[in-house]
């Protein structure tokens, strides 16, 4: 297995969606460029501009899958046929109102609703500040005690949470609960703790997620390994490198608190493969799935499962990249048997211009990414003008 094999990642692209990734990926691999485009981006969502139809075409095409499940079902087929799944994630941010949260539940409902009996689709993720202020669980995290009023709005988001989880063990489909800022991680990781208490006794139901630039991590895991053993309950990950450096760095330094991420990548990438090994020592009670785009990380992943005997299409490990990322990795690792999936973001336009400028930032800290996603191109254009 070569998972540098561009030939089997970009087989099911045309010419045009080769060109346009490199344009898009060209863009976004300079720092300069990228900040002026992403805050231009944001005057325009902020002046309510008409760029509908620009950014649906380009950069929205590239890393969502549609505006709604329906539109994003060509994507999931698409993905199928290579075997790849879809973890389709409604990608709204930045909402605040109650009508916004009932709609990311609703959305969560039907997108577990059409998992139900679909391979093409093996998990379901939800991000909880979509569910809830993200005022309350800083409170939260921070031991504030809420008012009457937020004590109603985060009962009515419990209730919701624990629909999505009743849901979800009915159609049996796992949920994946997505990191968040350190400052209300506290709390997401007592919620999810919770669930998994509750949820995880037979199987893994409910995932949450670490992101390994924590310096915390390693430590977080092991104590969580204690407590599933002392309690019985089976644990559920997600492991990411994360997505929020460069904010975690600046807050930190702001309000003069110790940075909670690690500085030197290396480090990051260390913690990252040290949570893979402690995972796969302890897989008959983790299940993981394996965010990242580092081949490194990913051909280690294969490596320990080899060494422990562990088959290729075991349920317990997932690789998973980013739509429109990495498609090297996720197809080479599927075309190999391995079980790999793609998370796909949707939603209406305007909604995901937030998600799209996020996402954008995290790629200018990830250092190298985009030069590998162009060079992979690149490459590919050149092979297709020899045929």
């Amino acid at each position: 297995m070569n998972l540098k094999n561009n030939t089997n990642a970009l087989k099911d692209k045309s010419n045009y969606d080769l060109n346009r990734a490199w344009l898009l990926f060209k863009l976004i691999s300079n720092p300069f460029i990228s900040k002026v485009l992403t805050s231009l981006l944001q005057l325009a969502l902020n002046l309510k501009l008409p760029i509908k139809f620009l950014v649906k075409a380009t950069i929205f095409k590239q890393f969502c899958g549609g505006e709604t499940i329906e539109e994003s079902k060509k994507t999931i087929n698409k993905l199928w046929s290579s075997k790849i799944g879809s973890i389709l994630d409604y990608s709204a941010e930045g909402k605040k109102n109650e009508s916004d949260f009932k709609n990311v539940y609703e959305q969560g409902i039907q997108i577990l609703e059409e998992s139900r009996n679909n391979n093409k689709i093996p998990f379901v993720v939800f991000k909880l500040t979509g569910l809830v202020p993200f005022e309350l669980l800083n409170k939260k995290s921070n031991n504030i005690y809420l008012n009457k009023e937020e004590n109603l709005v985060f009962n009515n988001f419990q209730k919701r949470l624990k629909m999505i989880c009743e849901k979800a063990r009915e159609i049996n489909t796992p949920i994946f609960i997505d990191a968040e800022e350190s400052w209300i991680q506290d709390a997401i990781d007592h919620i999810v703790l919770d669930l998994m208490r509750k949820y995880n006794k037979e199987k893994v139901l409910i995932y949450n997620t670490l992101q390994m630039y924590r310096n915390d991590r390693i430590k977080y895991l092991n104590d969580l390994i204690n407590t599933a053993k002392e309690n019985r309950f089976k644990i559920g990950l997600k492991l990411v490198r994360g997505a929020y450096h460069e904010k975690e760095i600046e807050r930190a330094k702001r309000k003069e608190y110790d940075i909670p991420v690690h500085l030197d990548k290396n480090l990051t990438d260390n913690d990252f493969n040290k949570s893979l090994e402690i995972c796969i020592k302890n897989i008959d009670l983790i299940s993981i799935c394996s965010g990242t785009h580092n081949i490194e990380s990913s051909e280690y992943l294969v490596k320990l499962m080899n060494e422990n005997g562990i088959l290729k299409d075991d349920e317990r490990i997932f690789s998973s990249q980013l739509l429109g990322m990495s498609d090297n990795i996720s197809y080479n690792l599927a075309l190999a048997g391995y079980n790999a999936c793609k998370y796909v973001p949707y939603g209406p336009v305007k909604d995901v211009i937030p998600y799209l400028i996020r996402r954008a930032e995290e790629n200018r800290s990830i250092a190298g990414q985009m030069s590998r996603e162009l060079i992979n191109i690149v490459e590919e254009k050149k092979r297709r003008k020899k045929l």
